[in-house]
């Protein structure tokens, strides 16, 4: 980290020395009498041809360094510079010589914004009306970029930092926001031209109008970014959208790659009842492995589905790019998500396959979660053909809390029809909630009992279980538990359970770790209702989603998080400022959470990402959330 900082601070002295040293070459000696010259409006148009003549190549450095500096300086207006070097080296040359300064002057914004990207962009978010963050997300960059070269006072530097935070490589970068400012160039060189074409009169206008434009732009500045905002929130929604609009290639080669690499090391057999899907149609699976997406979508790959996928994973960029193309889109699991809604609604209105694991998060122990109440309400307002695939096995081939495919596991995927079309609104809500459940219902353990001949051949079998099971069921103690291959041991009491091939237990009265999860789920309830004042309480790391993409959450502050009966309150910094954020009780369905990681909550498109100081304790605001709802 200091590496970092000292590194930056070299760049930026380095920055600032050749900054004064330009500065000291305009103002030096014969230079300055450059710069009189070219600004000197009370000249003939003879005189300013002759002086620029006789001044021979300093006179365009001058420019060149002046147009540099106008795009490094960002709030320093570009017009007035353009115009005057269209009067003094006419059009052609006087572009050129513009161009070639702000190209550089574009190459320098792009390197200040690789070295203080983070803090540039907070500074530039809270002096423009500038939606930074949606117009990343735009499909119509290049236009965009374009549109604000055109407006007129928009200082070049802003644009160019800009699009400098899109992530483009370099000479995607350059070659966009030299395109952009072409057009512009020409009007502002061209005007300037054409004074030396005709009289002062003329330059006089047009250099009136130029402040009229920029008198207009500061009083209807708030106006003007408002209306490209708002394309750019449009542009936006299509580029979320991306149906019939990824790869065909990527979708079956990410997932075929990922589907062989499971076979080496697990059976998988599929089996398709219905043949090809009615479309449009929803397709509901069950959840207990991340791997889901894999085995159902094996089956339906031709029919070129598309996943509604947690808003977690889009936060990197590079797997958003590799999730687009392969047909999803993100959601805020558990919270209300207008965006993921207009998108499914999307998907059904031009004829596609939507495909969603309705119980939103990872099964713990191997059997069905409960659905929202809203998923069963969207489902019976489309109306659509409803099928379902389950699975049985993938939990227990890869757990939530578990590393790696277990070998020797076997997983069954099954698809079938539920709901024809037309027949959804006419169910009664309940009898529609009982259908699904009862066609997605699972239970790995009472599976695993009918197919003796499983063995799972692990070398860290138990590893990452005290994430999930945080009371030891002899002393009664929370994240005492710690793992070792394939035992589970209390530091407290010396309790050893051994986990053998079949996930079976030793030296306790559980049969499996289901049982142990429902024993201290049960406990966990008791203590709920003995303390009239029950709360969950912890140092927490708050982190949301990244801004620059390259991971998928930032650190976002620090502090203290509880858990009551009134909901989920934090306490602590946010992006440098103080606050207390409160999530009611009736607003949160479930926490969320990452077994040994974190647990966290959905409002809007942002999440709150909370890394406690015992990840062990992840498991246990899980299961209170749930428990305070009963």
């Amino acid at each position: 980290m200091k590496a970092i900082t000292k590194k930056k601070l070299i760049a930026l002295s380095v920055a600032i020395l050749i900054f004064a040293g330009l500065l000291f070459f305009l103002f030096y000696g014969e230079n300055f009498e450059v710069l009189k010259e070219i600004f000197n409006t009370s000249a003939t148009k003879k005189e300013i041809q002759d002086s620029i003549s006789k001044l021979g190549i300093r006179a365009y450095i001058v420019v060149f360094v002046l147009s540099m500096m106008q795009v490094v300086l960002t709030f320093v207006p570009a017009e007035p510079l353009h115009v005057i070097a269209g009067i003094s080296f006419g059009l052609w040359k006087g572009m050129a010589v513009c161009l070639a300064g702000i190209m550089v002057g574009n190459t320098i914004v792009f390197i200040l914004y690789k070295l203080f990207g983070t803090k540039l962009t907070d500074y530039f978010a809270s002096n423009v009306d500038f939606d930074f963050e949606s117009a990343k997300r735009s499909n119509k960059l290049a236009l965009i970029v374009i549109i604000l070269y055109c407006l007129p006072a928009i200082p070049y530097g802003i644009i160019c930092f800009f699009a400098a935070t899109m992530g483009m490589r370099y000479p995607k970068y350059i070659l966009i926001t030299g395109i952009g400012s072409i057009p512009s160039l020409i009007l502002d060189v061209g005007l300037g031209h054409i004074t030396m074409a005709t009289s002062w009169t003329v330059s006089i206008i047009v250099f009136v109008v130029i402040i009229i434009l920029l008198i207009l732009m500061a009083v209807y500045k708030t106006k003007i970014f408002a209306k490209v905002n708002e394309y750019i929130h449009k542009s936006q929604k299509k580029a979320r959208m991306k149906v019939g609009n990824y790869s065909p290639i990527i979708f079956k080669g990410v997932g075929n790659l990922i589907y062989y690499g499971i076979k080496t090391k697990a059976k998988v057999k599929l089996k398709n009842n219905v043949g090809k899907l009615e479309r449009p149609c929803i397709v509901l699976c069950n959840h207990g492995s991340f791997y889901d997406f894999i085995f159902s979508g094996k089956i339906i790959i031709k029919e070129r589905p598309h996943y509604v996928v947690s808003r977690l994973y889009f936060g990197n960029k590079k797997l958003a790019w590799v999730l687009n193309k392969t047909g999803a889109f993100p959601k805020s699991l558990l919270a209300t998500d207008v965006e993921n809604s207009k998108n499914c609604l999307k998907v059904i209105s031009t004829n596609e396959v939507l495909a969603m694991m309705p119980e939103a998060r990872l099964s713990t122990v191997g059997k069905f979660e409960d659905i929202q109440e809203s998923t069963y309400k969207f489902i019976q307002k489309m109306n659509v053909t409803v099928y379902t695939i389950k699975i049985n096995g993938a939990y227990l081939a890869k757990p939530k809390w578990g590393d790696k495919i277990r070998k020797g596991s076997y997983v069954e995927a099954e698809l079938n029809k539920l709901i024809p079309a037309g027949m959804s609104k006419e169910m009664p809500l309940d009898e529609l909630k009982t259908k699904i459940n009862n066609a997605l219902n699972y239970n790995e353990w009472e599976w695993l009992e009918k197919h003796p001949e499983i063995k799972y051949k692990h070398k860290t079998i138990a590893k990452g279980l005290e994430n999930i099971l945080c009371m030891c069921p002899k002393c009664g103690k929370k994240y005492t538990l710690t793992t070792d291959k394939n035992k589970i041991k209390c530091s407290h009491c010396n309790l050893e359970v051994t986990v053998d091939n079949r996930y079976s237990l030793s030296n306790v009265d559980f049969k499996n770790i289901a049982e142990w999860y429902e024993w201290q789920t049960d406990k966990l309830r008791t203590e709920i209702k003995k303390k009239k004042k029950f709360c969950l309480k912890s140092n927490v790391e708050l982190r949301h989603i990244s801004k620059d993409g390259k991971t998928q959450t930032r650190h976002a502050g620090e502090g203290v998080c509880k858990l009551d009966k009134t909901g989920l309150t934090y306490i602590g910094t946010e992006d440098g400022n103080q606050i207390e954020k409160t999530f009611p009780i009736e607003t949160i369905h479930r926490l969320l959470f990452g077994a040994g990681e974190n647990f966290e909550i959905y409002e809007g498109k942002e999440i709150y990402y909370f890394v406690p100081t015992d990840k062990r304790s992840c498991v246990e605001w899980y299961i209170v959330s749930g428990l305070l709802k009963e």
